[in-house]
């Protein structure tokens, strides 16, 4: 099996995004290839968006869902 993770550098890293599909709102802090089956035949990659909410909390989804939100000034 291959390595389990792999650091891929974004463009949105450190902006304001949200996820789509939840709507839930934070500060993208990493995005990762990680290999996510569970299975060692058949290995299926992923592309994970690692973000922060306001609360501190991290939550995950694809990178597919993210989307940057306009900062008003």
């Amino acid at each position: 099996m291959s390595e389990r993770y792999e650091y891929v550098p974004h463009r949105l890293l450190g902006h304001r995004v949200r996820d789509i599909a939840s709507g839930a709102e934070g500060e993208l802090m990493a995005v990762i290839n990680e290999n996510v089956s569970d299975s060692v035949a058949h290995e299926r990659w992923m592309e994970l968006a690692y973000v922060r909410d306001e609360s501190g909390r991290e939550f995950t989804t694809t990178i597919h869902n993210i989307e940057t939100i306009s900062r008003m000034t």
